[in-house]
């Protein structure tokens, strides 16, 4: 790898441990980072150079203070996503890699011809070139996060929403077929991931609530969604790793089912959705919180905004340990720099337990 750039004045030497600890609602020595995505431009902007190898991106971690690198397999599946346009600095062809929206009315797939039709990716063609790439050159005490999702949305994306929810009554044994095929592909990267003993803990994305509530009946989740992420959860726990789930929105009426799926971790825990205080208060001796910083504030509060707050979530969710700084998101290219710079920083400086 090529020579290691310190970002702040100070180190915090990489401890995988730590984040596992962690991740299992135990206190460490320290209060770790995560994120679930930095934007490329972001790195670009503080590395001083693009990021385009896994040794660029585990460089970028451990001098940030990160005590992981995140990969996830190469899949390609067609739905009616399309990129959102990057929104500053940019002309309005360049699209944001993590940000997409779906049709929310016709899909592409909306009855038994259209499923037959389409390209159905094979698990043959699922790359994990990434996972051998860091296997070989992670430094000393850094560990490796796998990382995919998105059974649920991908399924509601290849039908667009408001059709998949008329199907849900109308087609049923349609809708059980596509989760059917599209879990088939993603629960077979989960089992190939927990398959690499190299890879420490298990991370599994899929937004299934709004700011408002659930998306769909929690009975429907109950059927289609969380047994298949409690077959994840198993893995996890046949291997003693921790699992982390990320879905925005308001989870209180499925909580229960999140830890009976295995789940030792929770991300993001949006501000307008949930207060983490009361996430804590209720489920925070059975699940690790992570996240939680606004992102809002992180695009467009001050420097000295977002050291108050990272101070504020610090001083009252991280004590007995169980909490992991970061976003209530993930970190887009609006960002300022400066902004997640000074929540990283000061996460490292006053994040240290003192007993």
């Amino acid at each position: 790898m090529g020579e290691y750039k310190k970002i702040f004045d100070f180190e915090r030497k990489p401890d995988f441990q730590r984040l596992v600890k962690t991740l299992f609602g135990k206190k460490a020595d320290a209060v770790p980072l995560i994120e679930l995505g930095i934007d490329p431009s972001i790195k670009e902007k503080i590395s001083g150079h693009p990021l385009q190898t896994v040794a660029d991106d585990i460089q970028f971690m451990r001098s940030m203070g990160y005590d992981f690198i995140k990969i996830q397999p190469a899949i390609q599946f067609q739905t009616n996503r399309q990129l959102m346009p990057k929104s500053i600095g940019a002309t309005s062809n360049q699209p944001a890699p993590d940000r997409a929206w779906a049709a929310e009315h016709e899909g592409i797939i909306s009855n038994w011809e259209d499923f037959e039709k389409y390209p159905w990716p094979r698990t043959e063609d699922i790359d994990y070139s990434r996972f051998e790439q860091a296997r070989g050159i992670l430094p000393d005490n850094m560990g490796i996060i796998g990382q995919y999702g998105d059974i649920y949305t991908t399924v509601w994306e290849m039908m667009g929403f408001e059709n998949f929810a008329m199907a849900i009554y109308e087609q049923p044994d349609l809708v059980e077929a596509l989760f059917h095929r599209v879990s088939e592909l993603i629960l077979s990267m989960f089992r190939t991931m927990t398959d690499m003993d190299w890879v420490g803990v298990i991370w599994y994305s899929d937004d299934i609530a709004y700011s408002s509530g659930l998306m769909v009946a929690p009975e429907f989740l109950r059927s289609h969604f969380f047994p298949l992420l409690h077959k994840i959860g198993e893995r996890c726990a046949s291997r003693k790793i921790p699992f982390i789930y990320h879905t925005d929105g308001v989870l209180w009426d499925v909580f229960d089912d999140i830890i009976k799926s295995g789940v030792t971790a929770i991300h993001p825990i949006e501000p307008k959705s949930m207060n983490i205080r009361e996430v804590k208060q209720k489920f925070g001796n059975q699940l690790c919180l992570c996240g939680g910083i606004e992102v809002d504030v992180l695009a467009r509060g001050s420097v000295e905004e977002v050291r108050d707050l990272v101070q504020k979530y610090i001083t009252e969710i991280a004590p007995g340990g169980g909490y992991c700084l970061g976003s209530s998101n993930s970190i887009p290219e609006y960002v300022k720099a400066e902004n997640y710079l000074a929540m990283v920083e000061t996460g490292l400086r006053i994040g240290k337990y003192k007993d």
